[in-house]
């Protein structure tokens, strides 16, 4: 069994972040998970840099990301941020659509079904330009302002959203708040309204529940494709909903899909050392795990 991970930390992962980041040591920090064997990374964010500073810097990461072994995946929000990836050469855009009028208005300025037509116009634009395409539901798990988001409410907006024919559909706990029945519930409505497409999840751990889900993730997937995402060290959060804290850590993810009978091609040994340079370069402890444990047992090569 195989599961995709998409890594996260170069625009997630640093996004909510006080301390901004240098593009240097951004890319220093792509070539560590390109080391590490990771193909699908999520490099940057083509927002607005005002409301989003620590990724002003989108092309010129973009000018320097080494070509060839990686799919190169930018986060937009509106077609100025598809413009931007389109100039800036990158292979697949993810476009948010937020499951909750309120949460969508405060992060995009608009309403869900709104933001439905926006990625929908997106879609068509990026798929033209040969560009892969996501989409993904935003805080369809819990709403920090809403609250509990029921599944119907995400079956909508799904269904919404598939009439663009995306290539990959993922549904993200935004805050942290979903557990695995909730998975296996959004499951059951992705399976029934968007039968055939590779389905990819984002969890966050901020409330110690991200690798449960994870792994019920992975283990409902089967012989489908699935995607999870991951940010290296647990670095990351969406700076328009309070308390959204913690990515699950690529490197704990990938012991746990190990250790569990999964494939992820991923050698975490290049990316241990990179909780302690991301310690200093934040100036805060990152919450991953496995880099002050390590592998268990010792003596197995530390891949997956």
């Amino acid at each position: 069994m195989s599961v995709s991970i998409v890594e996260v930390s170069p625009r997630d992962g640093l996004q909510n972040e006080a301390v901004p980041v240098a593009t240097d040591d951004k890319l220093a920090l792509i070539e560590t998970l390109v080391a590490g064997g990771l193909r699908r990374i999520e490099a940057t964010s083509f927002v607005n840099p005002k409301r989003v500073p620590q990724l002003a810097d989108a092309e010129a990461v973009a000018a320097r990301l080494p070509r060839g072994q990686v799919s190169w995946i930018g986060l937009v929000l509106n077609e100025r941020g598809l413009d931007r990836a389109i100039a800036a050469g990158l292979d697949e855009v993810n476009v948010v659509v937020v499951a909750t009028d309120t949460f969508s208005r405060r992060n995009q300025g608009v309403g869900t079904f709104e933001g439905i037509a926006a990625w929908q116009r997106i879609a068509g634009r990026a798929q033209a330009a040969g560009l892969r395409t996501t989409v993904t539901v935003a805080a369809a798990f819990g709403c920090p302002f809403s609250g509990e988001v029921p599944a119907a409410r995400v079956r909508d907006v799904v269904a919404g959203c598939l009439q663009a024919q995306p290539d990959e559909l993922a549904l993200a706990d935004t805050i942290g708040v979903g557990v695995p029945a909730q998975v296996r519930a959004l499951a059951g409505v992705a399976a029934a309204e968007a039968p055939g497409v590779p389905l990819r999840w984002h969890f966050h751990n901020t409330r110690n529940t991200g690798y449960a889900n994870a792994i019920t993730a992975a283990e409902l997937a089967g012989d489908a494709p699935v995607a999870l995402d991951s940010s290296v060290g647990g670095i990351g959060g969406c700076p328009f909903a309070p308390d959204a804290t913690g990515n699950i850590a690529t490197e704990d993810l990938v012991y746990l899909l190990a250790r569990s009978g999964f494939d992820t091609g991923v050698d975490v040994a290049p990316l241990l050392p990179l909780a302690a340079r991301l310690g200093a370069l934040l100036g805060h402890e990152v919450p991953g795990q496995l880099a002050r444990a390590g592998w268990f047992p010792a003596a197995r090569p530390l891949s997956a």
